[in-house]
């Protein structure tokens, strides 16, 4: 017999996991925008006004570090990283499976490691500054622990799913032109 909270859990979970992705992309959506935008700016600053903005470049950088944190669990979701799969591929479906769940279970343990280590280089680093914006070190290394718990949580929410090779489609720009 199913209870209510069952049933709520199962209605809460697929809502929280797409509002998840969303802010996800967001976030990642919102980086790649002004780090375009700066570096155009820049451009157009050195090249018409002959002056550069000597910070755009680290800030920029830092984006690019947390732009490729937070968009490594959505990659994982679309089958984007790279994956040797003749082993698995070789062996009957039940073994298959044992294998990718095995895999599954060693990821969040490297996933567990990084962001532990993560938390550990942003304490140690928290209290220097960078060079050009005198922001604590510690805010562009945060993107690594951050990343690896939202890597592990798109990790959790999908694993039926990779474990299948049931990867989400996207569509690409162009494709089927």
């Amino acid at each position: 017999m199913e209870t209510a909270s069952s049933t709520l859990g199962r209605k809460l979970l697929p809502r929280a996991e797409r509002l998840l992705v969303q802010l996800n992309q967001g976030v990642i959506i919102l980086l790649m925008a002004t780090m375009a935008a700066f570096v155009f700016a820049n451009v157009v600053s050195r090249y018409v006004f002959n002056h550069s903005m000597v910070w755009v470049e680290e800030l920029t950088q830092y984006q690019m570090i947390w732009i490729t944190w937070l968009g490594a669990g959505l990659a994982l979701r679309q089958g984007r990283h790279v994956a040797v799969d003749v082993l698995q591929d070789a062996l009957p479906a039940s073994l298959r499976a044992a294998l990718r769940w095995a895999i599954v279970a060693i990821m969040l343990a490297f996933l567990a490691a990084l962001a532990w280590y993560g938390a550990q280089i942003v304490a140690f680093s928290w209290n220097q500054e960078t060079p050009m914006l005198g922001i604590r070190t510690g805010i562009p290394y945060l993107g690594i622990p951050i990343g690896a718990v939202l890597f592990a949580l798109h990790l959790v929410a999908f694993a039926r799913e990779f474990v299948g090779r049931r990867f989400e489609h996207v569509d690409e720009p162009g494709a089927g032109e």
